[in-house]
């Protein structure tokens, strides 16, 4: 969500990421909704949600991370 944003952001590092899992997820493919709750010139704090393909109603995990940007 954040190279989407910005785009190609060279030196763009990871300097937290929490993920709680909730469920196990079924055996089928993993659906991400990813949002961006702040972004300034120095970091982004993004929060992404993961369910399990048709079954959109159980979050199967939540993660959130912050990146660190290159001034």
């Amino acid at each position: 969500v954040v190279l989407g944003r910005l785009g190609r952001v060279e030196m763009a590092v990871t300097s937290n990421l929490n993920i709680n899992f909730l469920v196990k997820p079924q055996p089928v493919d993993l659906l991400a909704e990813a949002s961006i709750l702040r972004l300034s010139r120095r970091q982004a704090v993004c929060e992404v949600s993961l369910y399990s393909a048709g079954n959109e109603a159980e979050l199967v995990a939540h993660v959130t991370g912050t990146y660190a940007l290159p001034i």
